[in-house]
């Protein structure tokens, strides 16, 4: 699918009484008019589940009095661009709510991704329907509220970068912890330097440094992304940051550790529990669906919409 912004996707949330993408009625006389969409036919049948999409972001900014957004892809800086895009015409008195799904990226655009929204509406409100990890756990943190539900999983502030054959993310902490466990070994073992040159053979000292440098930035990313809510004080930011600190950047070990809403709440964020048989809920599930489905690169609102394939790597 490609991508689609304008005429053609504002009539999704504009037009509700016609089917998806459709607001032209033609009538020949006593007959019921007759809906048609404003695209070629063909074309609209190209895009129907992308006009679906948008109609329930619709049905949900109506429902809840609020501007949706949605966002599921890694969070690295051309996201900026693309964010931009959908939330170019955002009311500032009006409340942003993110849809985010992501397996985390950088800090640094994640920082930017919160001020970005947090200049564009009233309140903030990140939805979380299955994963937020590391840099979206760091955009979390700038929200005024993180709505989660019993499948929602933060993870821990641990950067991650881009591996050197772009074939997905890698750990700062599960490198650094990688070389440490290395040179342990051969330092016990000087004769397993062959095994671990081999294992090791795609990291260089850049690599270990960048990674290093990185998780000492890491609490001061916390605290710009804490201060990024501009109704949060100071003391409130502080408090927040040292929970966080110890319970998300020095505790876990594992990038892959699970934060689920009691986990989160525990260090003062403003988590907002979801109720599974809410109508809010249905709804933010049944689109999530949407996009579970598609496995697709997706940023996506009622009138703007970029969808890209993952990237396909080949052995």
């Amino acid at each position: 699918m490609g991508s689609e912004s304008g005429e053609s996707a504002a009539n999704t949330g504009e037009q509700r009484s016609g089917a998806q993408g459709e607001a032209d009625e033609l009538s020949d006389g006593n007959a019921p008019p007759l809906s048609r969409p404003r695209q070629s036919p063909l074309f609209h049948a190209q895009h129907s589940e992308r006009y679906h999409r948008q109609q329930l972001i619709g049905e949900y900014e109506e429902r809840f009095g609020c501007r949706l957004v949605v966002l599921i892809d890694a969070i690295f800086p051309a996201i900026i661009t693309m964010f931009e895009e959908v939330i170019c015409d955002a009311d500032p008195e009006q409340d942003l709510h993110l849809l985010l799904d992501t397996p985390g990226g950088d800090g640094e655009t994640a920082i930017r991704l919160v001020r970005q929204a947090q200049s564009r509406c009233r309140e903030l409100t990140l939805i979380v329907p299955n994963q937020a990890k590391s840099a979206g756990t760091l955009l979390a943190m700038g929200a005024h509220h993180i709505l989660m539900g019993p499948t929602s999983d933060l993870g821990p502030v641990d950067p991650q970068f881009e591996s050197p054959e772009g074939r997905g993310l890698y750990s700062a902490k599960d490198l650094i912890a990688a070389v440490d466990h290395a040179e342990a070994a051969l330092a016990e073992n000087p004769n397993s330097y062959p095994v671990h040159v081999s294992l090791l053979a795609d990291v260089n000292a850049v690599m270990v440094q960048q990674a290093r440098s990185a998780l000492e930035r890491s609490g001061d990313l916390v605290w710009e992304a804490l201060r990024s809510n501009p109704d949060r004080s100071p003391e409130d930011a502080k408090e927040i940051a040292e929970a966080v600190q110890k319970k998300l950047i020095d505790l876990p070990t594992n990038h892959g550790a699970a934060f689920d809403a009691r986990d989160v709440e525990q260090t003062g964020l403003p988590v907002v529990h979801a109720d599974p048989a809410s109508d809010q809920w249905a709804l933010i599930w049944l689109l999530w669906t949407k996009y579970f489905n598609l496995y697709e690169r997706v940023i996506e609102g009622r009138i703007a919409s970029q969808v890209r394939p993952y990237p396909v790597f080949e052995e």
